[in-house]
């Protein structure tokens, strides 16, 4: 059995480390915004190369409350793409905004900047480039054009942490950065939470009063705010974590390359490689209409695998206000059934991939001898 991904490695790696720092919150009964809340922004911040980081509950709220900070609301438009997770979308509708979408480049699945000026219209007040798999989108256009039509950049960066563009981490490349820490991220905490990542200033504050229920003092309540607080005891595994990051980056993207070594020549098509940046490899996906019959025979070897994602968000039953139909946006209607993501995490063994690699050189030289696998 070759997992999807598999926590248990890293937690044995990092166990005494981490227990320690569950019981140093635990000694300090400093369980809400306490020490490891602050540090951890601090440390979070030079990382990304940012002035401020402001931790909040997920990544979902990390968009939302971004949104709000920067006084996106009702009758307002946000551009962004159509392939991507649904929090991306949710957190404009739940401003009042109306989310604006745009189809991919079918080479790197990003959001395709040249589609973006075409649907800029007064009422537009933002862009969110998606940061999909790791893949850092090619930010400098969307800055210019931004800055053409005095709008701002909200980097959806929650698939990206320690990816790089032109040598720049995600999150310091826009106004914001917006980041989960779901436990399958690269940096991944034991439950939900997030960040936000900026340089400016304002917004930082902004965030601070509405991550917690819009006090900034205690009892005084200068905004209507969230209870959106980044947990004391989720702040502080990542502290733990944080200092492996660049490493399992690093891990991951030696794995990535492995499998591109392996699966050359094959009827698929491999993940994108920019000469503008380094991807973090959140995921390693691969795409081929014989998806479906692909990941049956791997997971009935014992190789589990994942899609993401299945759906793209027009044609989601909740997007139907939208007033998008199948057709509207071709490249992610196509990718969503192409799409398959390998096992890759950074304590996967080199052999493990060699054994996913062959499992699906196995598939193709079935089908090539017409062995017909049930659609």
């Amino acid at each position: 059995m070759i997992p999807f991904i598999d926590f248990s490695r890293q937690n044995r790696t990092l166990r005494k480390k981490l227990l320690r720092a569950v019981e140093g919150v635990m000694d300090s009964q400093a369980y809400i915004l306490g020490p490891d809340v602050d540090a951890f922004e601090r440390e979070f911040a030079s990382y990304c190369g940012v002035k401020y980081a402001i931790g909040v509950a997920s990544g979902f709220d990390a968009l939302l409350l971004s949104l709000q900070a920067l006084g996106i609301g009702k009758g307002d438009e946000v551009i962004t793409v159509s392939n991507t997770f649904i929090s991306t979308v949710l957190p404009i509708l739940a401003v009042g905004a109306r989310p604006v979408l745009v189809d991919v480049e079918k080479t790197t699945l990003l959001i395709h900047g040249a589609l973006i000026e075409q649907h800029i219209t007064p009422r537009t007040k933002a862009i969110i480039p998606v940061h999909l798999f790791g893949l850092p989108v090619d930010t400098d256009p969307l800055v210019r054009l931004a800055k053409k039509y005095k709008l701002v950049i909200i980097e959806d960066a929650c698939q990206a942490h320690g990816a790089t563009y032109k040598g720049k981490k995600a999150g310091s490349l826009g106004d914001v950065g917006c980041f989960s820490f779901y436990p399958s991220k690269n940096l991944g905490a034991f439950g939900d939470a997030g960040m936000v990542t900026t340089n400016r200033r304002d917004i930082g504050e902004k965030l601070r009063i509405l991550r917690n229920i819009g006090q900034k003092e205690k009892n005084v309540y200068s905004m209507l705010g969230y209870n959106s607080r980044l947990d004391t005891m989720q702040a502080a595994i990542l502290r733990v974590k944080l200092p492996y990051l660049d490493q399992w980056v690093q891990k991951r993207r030696q794995l990535a390359h492995r499998y591109n070594a392996l699966l050359v020549g094959l009827p698929v098509v491999l993940p994108f490689e920019s000469e503008l940046s380094e991807s973090s490899y959140h995921l390693y996906v691969i795409r081929t209409p014989k998806r479906d019959a692909l990941k049956r025979y791997l997971e009935d070897r014992g190789v589990l695998c994942g899609i993401h994602y299945p759906t793209p968000i027009h044609l989601q039953p909740c997007m139907k206000e939208l007033g998008y139909t199948k057709g509207d946006f071709p490249v992610s209607e196509q990718s969503a059934r192409e799409v398959l993501s390998l096992p890759l995490y950074p304590e996967m063994k080199l052999e493990e991939v060699d054994v996913v690699a062959h499992t699906i050189r196995s598939f193709f030289r079935a089908s090539r001898r017409s062995i017909c696998f049930p659609v």
